[in-house]
């Protein structure tokens, strides 16, 4: 076995190795090499990035570093087309052709080598993006943190916290996501400081004493005894208590929309109609409904979100020297990606909106033309915005 290089304490590729082609599958080294011994490496091509279908069923996701991909290409001889970052899309057009999300046209020997990191960039964010703007359709409005960080590798957490946040989550965890993203860290306190600190008396007694004015006083209630008997605690340390957090391990969960319920009423009770609930530790669409019945106000996704599964995006040569070209299974030829403004469908050269017969208009916005920005990238308050905007005609089952 080759020993670990000494000068990499975390194994992460840099910004310099991905555009240097150092994380591109081995064979596409060995296909140039050919196709440059061959004279073919100038063919100009165009190429499509297209899904035979999502995760789990799902009728639509979300378009998810696109603005990465920008990056990645920009500066080669290539053009980029591509639906906008943070639209939501089906798999197929109604006539059953694979959406062409993003297009690239050049010389297949200049853009080769970036297949690999170019579909890495898009699957694993389309995913985490597309199961967070599910969650934010499913949650009805309350609030939504991400909690997810903790379950992947670090040297991704600003990936993981970007793609949430388009998606529709209000809240992020890392500073250095808040740093890049430009977005609050939110967080009040773990289950360590109950224990270090001695109790949860002692715990909610230091956190009203000692935490910045500025942070909302949410106490976290599981930690020795059961959460109403912590919420009475948090009730009668803190005076300005804006809410409690239940991170209930699953062993002791039993009935967990009935210990919210109980939590609501001693809260209430107490005087604090207005101390929000929140609650963590796996939950997922599933879960969700009966705790909103219960009358839960946040929600924490951790693992479910960050471990979100990955769209199976595929990238494919459609056209070769101007004529159609495509291996068995893909629809050859370039395509003209359409969309009614009305309803949102997408056909690919159809003037006329199937479901509505409203006017098409094109869907692609040009990004890069010979390898220099044509169209400004979008903010992340744009690009969430989108995808907001867009959840609100679609629903989450096919």
């Amino acid at each position: 076995m080759p020993a670990a290089p000494k000068d990499r304490d975390f194994y992460l590729a840099s910004p310099e190795e991905i555009r240097a082609g150092k994380t591109t599958d081995v064979y596409f080294l060995r296909t140039l090499d050919v196709l440059r011994k061959a004279r073919k490496d100038r063919e100009p091509v165009v190429a499509e990035v297209t899904t035979g279908g999502l995760p789990n069923g799902w009728p639509w996701g979300v378009l998810c570093g696109l603005e990465e991909v920008v990056h990645l290409l920009e500066g080669k001889p290539v053009n980029v087309w591509s639906i906008p970052e943070g639209t939501v899309f089906p798999p197929k057009t109604p006539r059953g052709i694979p959406l062409p999300l993003l297009v690239i046209e050049g010389p297949y020997g200049q853009w080769a080598l970036y297949e690999t990191p170019l579909l890495g960039l898009i699957c694993q964010a389309s995913g985490i993006a597309t199961k967070a703007a599910r969650i934010r359709k499913l949650a009805n409005g309350k609030e939504i943190l991400s909690f997810g960080v903790r379950r992947m590798h670090p040297g991704i957490a600003p990936l993981i916290e970007r793609s949430v946040y388009i998606g529709g989550l209000d809240a992020i965890t890392t500073p250095l996501g808040s740093e890049i993203l430009g977005v609050p860290a939110v967080g009040t306190m773990p289950h360590a400081l109950t224990i270090v600190m001695g109790g949860p008396r002692e715990a909610f007694a230091a956190i009203h004493r000692h935490l910045d004015a500025r942070i909302p006083r949410i106490a976290l209630v599981d930690t020795y005894y059961d959460e109403k008997t912590e919420a009475i605690l948090a009730t009668e340390a803190i005076p300005d208590l804006a809410g409690v957090r239940l991170d209930t391990p699953s062993s002791r969960r039993g009935n967990f929309p009935a210990i919210v319920r109980e939590v609501r009423w001693e809260l209430d009770l107490r005087g604090h109609k207005d101390a929000k609930i929140y609650v963590s530790g796996a939950i997922d669409e599933k879960s969700i409904p009966a705790l909103l019945d219960a009358g839960v106000d946040g929600f924490g996704i951790g693992t479910s979100l960050s471990n979100a599964p990955t769209i199976d995006f595929a990238l494919d040569i459609v056209e070769l020297r101007g004529k159609p070209v495509a291996k068995r299974g893909k629809f050859g030829g370039r395509k003209e990606l359409l969309r009614c403004p009305k309803d949102g469908t997408f056909e690919v050269g159809a003037s006329t909106c199937p479901q509505c017969d409203g006017r098409m208009k094109p869907a692609h916005v040009q990004y890069l033309r010979a390898g220099k920005p044509v169209e400004p990238l979008p903010s992340l308050a744009e690009i969430r915005g989108r995808v907001v905007s867009e959840l609100a005609r679609v629903g989450l089952e096919a």
